[in-house]
């Protein structure tokens, strides 16, 4: 049966997956980046494996993207320790690859080539890696299949399995039955996903349910953004801070009325806002939201700040120090389609609002039902919430505290990964 599966992905899906791939990137940039950034990536992989000690043991790391990689980077930061490991590190998108190309704890980073039998091969045969951790879900056949010939043990680490995933689409379903009987082990994040693993005759050898590393990242970094002082403490000295973070259009459509709203009763508060794309027509468009009813300042220009009610993020990659000076968080996404993190807000111990588009979020759901977080539905809505939680410090504090408890629940992921890998290697 494999061998149908083989013909039909390298004889059919791969030569139309390649052409989509040409033709995309005639007129999308990131597709271009990406094709252009794999044409010398043998090359480049043949001299950097060159200088890697051979006598150490070398895990493969490989992330779709950024948001993966960043779940990868608490057990590839723990791996490190050991001196007697090296650790090479692929993405197969552009902007995961362009950003962490500096990553520290990386002793090789690259592209992973297109999924050729014929690259996959080739990869394998140049890093010669001991062990292949694919975060998530970014599951490639070729670089599967190719690893299983070579006896090279693969971990899929954070897994998940939707109750509507597309795999379990009929033919899709069978093709992957086959291919998860390639993967030495499956490490989810929940019972919910084992069982979806189950159904695809993954067996309990196989499957084991570890937990989800994002919530060991987001705690690590939340002790790192605490120690850099972005902003001067006594700044805000007497203010309740709301920091609405990731924002859309749709989502300031309802939060900025509600905010409005409480600033005419209640002198203390005061917003942060960073919306998910910075740029000169966002800001000033929410700038102009706010219309004169409220004072507003450029967080580049927060050394002139002189008590304006409302803080305008206008730079990137500042947001979870931000939620350090948050009594309470809204996350964006909620009233566009897809929620954004969740948990770099919750890790510091403050109630996290969001509006209703959460489905694709199990921890958004899971922090709603124990009351840490707290669903939006519109601008009514939405000011009698703030209005609540700014009103009642003892309130904010509890839900605070069942947020952080969430979070606290749940770490430890990365340890029980390690020790997985630590019996394969």
């Amino acid at each position: 049966m494999r061998n149908i599966w083989y013909i039909l992905y390298n004889y059919f899906i791969i030569p139309c997956l390649f052409v989509l791939l040409r033709i995309m990137g005639l007129f999308n940039d990131k597709t271009k980046r990406g094709l252009a950034g794999r044409k010398r990536v043998f090359e480049d992989l043949i001299v950097s494996a060159a200088s890697l000690d051979k006598s150490k043991t070398l895990i493969w790391f490989h992330s779709s993207s950024l948001g993966e990689f960043e779940q990868a980077k608490p057990i590839i930061e723990e791996l490190k320790k050991d001196s007697s490991i090296n650790i090479l590190v692929t993405f197969f998108s552009p902007s995961g690859y362009e950003n962490s190309r500096k990553y520290p704890y990386a002793d090789l980073i690259s592209y992973m080539p297109f999924d050729t039998s014929f690259n996959a091969e080739r990869f394998i045969k140049i890093v010669k890696p001991n062990l292949a951790v694919i975060m998530r879900y970014d599951i490639w056949p070729n670089h599967i299949w190719a690893m299983k010939k070579a006896g090279i043990p693969v971990y899929l680490v954070d897994a998940t399995m939707k109750k509507d995933s597309p795999r379990k689409w009929i033919l899709i379903k069978n093709f992957h039955k086959h291919l998860f009987r390639n993967i030495d082990r499956i490490l989810t994040i929940s019972q919910e996903d084992a069982e979806g693993f189950s159904k695809f005759g993954c067996t309990g050898e196989q499957v084991n349910v570890v937990g989800d590393t994002r919530f060991d990242r987001v705690y690590q970094r939340s002790l790192l953004a605490q120690s850099k002082n972005l902003i001067k403490k006594e700044l805000f000295d007497g203010k309740k801070i709301l920091v609405a973070g990731s924002s859309w259009d749709q989502d300031e459509e309802i939060l900025l009325p509600a905010f409005m709203k409480l600033a005419k009763y209640d002198s203390d508060v005061v917003m942060i806002i960073a919306p998910h794309e910075p740029t000169i027509i966002n800001l000033d468009r929410i700038e102009h939201e706010f219309g004169g009813k409220l004072a507003t300042i450029r967080f580049s220009s927060l050394n002139n700040y002189s008590n304006e009610r409302v803080i305008i993020v206008d730079s990137i990659g500042i947001l979870l120090t931000l939620y350090t000076y948050a009594d309470a968080a809204f996350v964006g996404g909620s009233f566009k389609q897809n929620i954004h993190n969740v948990l770099e807000a919750a890790v510091y111990g403050i109630p996290v609002l969001f509006g209703p588009k959460i489905d694709n979020s199990q921890e958004a759901i899971q922090l709603a039902q124990t009351g840490g977080g707290i669903i939006i539905r519109n601008k009514k809505d939405a000011y009698r919430q703030l209005r609540t939680l700014f009103s009642n410090d003892e309130l904010r504090k509890q839900k605070g505290k069942t947020s952080f408890s969430y979070v606290q629940q749940h770490l430890g992921a990365t340890n029980k990964i390690i020790k997985e890998i630590y019996r394969a290697i």
